[in-house]
């Protein structure tokens, strides 16, 4: 397919139609169309803005890139409202790039009915510029009142919900599927995909949470680094509480890989003053949760096997050694 924008006959079938199956909330006043370059919205409140690319998967990275974003604004505290997507092709046959982008618009609408969000618009396009599909989003969300990263205190206890390295673990199983096949993880890590998003855990915490962040890139190693950072405090993550999937360890023996700094969607990094209290209502919603440490005044460390360890910054997340 020639490099530049996709024909309006590829928009039509494998975006605009495929648009017509998604339930238009009620603050999407306009939506995008052939020609029709901006959606319009209606809504009061508090508004959040966002953006992501998926860059480390390579498979259902629409689907990926719709509740990613969507996380970011749970994360905030706030409802994700709608999403705008840049799908970049790499140079291919026609029927190549038309079976890509195919495959991106399904997943994104499956996400999107997912998580009750509007598709409204964005850009595709043809381009040497990547080698192999690229999506990058910009997401719009509301919310009554807004929570920071950078709202904890010392004092505060911080609550983990789901497994280390989840996002992480569906990747890998997918990427390589003979190995995982062969240590018989396959089946069981790709059911984990449903797990990636956070708006249920996130509804329930807002209400009594002082900071929370998406466990994305950098793994839970990166995401307590970052929360302290955002908030001037110091941090205390006691990593032999943080719960790992059996399937997460597996993979990760076979690829040299660390779980704690592998990239983590689905999970939440929330500090709270009553850590058990909030993970024990989180827990009640059917939602794995525990305490994993504490916010200090200062020091940054994490502590394994009785050892404390200074917390570094976060590194290049460990998904990029494949």
């Amino acid at each position: 397919m020639e490099i530049g924008k996709l024909t309006s006959e590829l928009l039509n079938k494998h975006v605009f139609e495929p648009l017509r199956e998604l339930p238009k909330r009620p603050e999407t006043k306009l939506r995008p169309g052939p020609g029709e370059d901006c959606a319009v919205l209606d809504f009061s409140g508090e508004v959040l803005l966002s953006a992501d690319p998926i860059t480390g998967a390579a498979e259902d990275i629409g689907y990926l890139a719709v509740h990613v974003n969507a996380n970011d604004i749970a994360a905030s505290g706030g409802e994700p409202v709608g999403i705008m997507l840049t799908v970049l092709l790499p140079p291919a046959s026609a029927s190549e790039c038309e079976a890509a982008l195919a495959e991106i618009m399904s997943g994104a609408i499956r996400a999107a009915k997912e998580v009750n969000i509007d598709l409204l618009g964005g850009h595709t396009e043809v381009t040497d510029a990547v080698t192999r599909p690229v999506v990058s989003a910009a997401i719009i969300g509301k919310a009554a009142k807004a929570v920071a990263t950078s709202g904890a205190v010392p004092g505060n206890a911080l609550v983990m919900t789901k497994y280390a390295g989840l996002e992480g673990t569906v990747i890998i199983t997918k990427e390589r599927a003979e190995t995982a096949k062969r240590l018989g993880v396959f089946e069981s890590a790709v059911a984990r995909a449903s797990e990636i998003s956070i708006l249920r855990e996130a509804a329930i915490a807002a209400e009594f949470a002082s900071a929370m962040h998406d466990i994305t890139e950098g793994g839970v190693l990166g995401a307590c680094y970052e929360l302290a950072e955002a908030s001037g405090t110091g941090v205390l993550l006691e990593l032999d509480e943080v719960p790992l999937l059996d399937e997460t360890v597996i993979l990760c023996r076979e690829f040299g890989l660390d779980p704690y700094a592998l990239i983590s969607s689905g999970c939440l990094l929330i500090a709270a003053e009553d850590g058990d209290g909030l993970a024990d209502r989180i827990n009640k919603a059917g939602i794995p949760a525990r305490v994993i440490g504490k916010i200090t005044e200062k020091e940054r460390q994490y502590k394994k096997g009785g050892v404390l360890y200074e917390l570094p910054p976060p590194m290049s997340d460990e998904i990029y050694k494949l």
